[in-house]
């Protein structure tokens, strides 16, 4: 379904892009085949400072789709920052991001619309996926990981870096020093909750990646990275009066 340009954006779906290009002729078939009637979206796709060929890929895929545009981040800062500068020229009320990855299905991002819109008062609300089918070490490593976070900040927290994340765009003055990084996620989830907001999850199928590696999720090495990264961030988040 093409965006209506005389029409107000309802959704905008930001998909970071880092070194993406064997995937994404997946994704862009995942996103043709999604189902959005009455949705009038758009959907932002980031080139993240790739060094592959994912901008000649993401541009072939804009041509084909109206509802796609595409924004370049000259040189790779990190995760969270491919998000922001999504987000930053994003126009929906709405504003959703997720992964290009291919273990993240785009039509998550419609039904977590679809999930927002049945809420009271969307703006103060937070929708968030919740990961289903992964390998149990992955669980094991996440539980711990949700612990430690909830003990720290005093909130729960679980399934901190499951996919899509939706909220109103009103969201975003709460959030104004995001993190470059992968603590993207916890710093949106953990902002939501400490501002009283209602979150509300839902399960999604978490799929294999079909073709790369994770640019953390390497191993037990990786994994120990992410964890020092996270834990030094998350005290100084809990530090923090913004």
């Amino acid at each position: 379904m093409a965006t209506d340009s005389k029409k107000a954006i309802a959704l905008s779906i930001v998909i970071p892009c880092y070194n993406e290009q064997k995937n994404l002729p997946g994704l862009a078939q995942r996103l043709g085949r999604m189902s959005c009637e009455n949705i009038c979206l758009e959907i932002i796709l980031v080139n993240n400072g790739s060094t592959d060929g994912s901008a000649k890929a993401l541009d072939s895929i804009a041509r084909k789709d109206k509802r796609i545009r595409i924004v370049t981040v000259e040189k790779n800062s990190g995760y969270g920052n491919g998000i922001s500068a999504g987000l930053a020229k994003a126009s929906g009320e709405f504003l959703c991001w997720t992964h290009a990855d291919m273990q993240a299905d785009p039509q998550d991002c419609i039904r977590a619309y679809g999930i927002m819109k049945g809420q009271k008062d969307p703006r103060k609300v937070f929708v968030k996926g919740s990961r289903t089918g992964r390998p149990l070490f992955d669980q094991f490593f996440t539980v711990g990981m949700s612990a430690f976070e909830s003990l720290l900040l005093g909130k729960v927290l679980y399934e901190i870096n499951a996919q899509p994340n939706l909220f109103h765009r009103d969201f975003l003055r709460l959030v104004p020093n995001p993190p470059k990084d992968f603590a993207f996620d916890l710093y949106f989830y953990y902002t939501a909750k400490r501002n009283g907001m209602r979150v509300v999850r839902f399960p999604v199928k978490f799929l294999q990646r079909a073709h790369g590696t994770s640019s953390w999720n390497t191993g037990i090495a990786g994994k120990a990275k992410f964890i020092r990264r996270t834990f030094e961030y998350s005290i100084k988040l809990k530090q923090r009066k913004d």
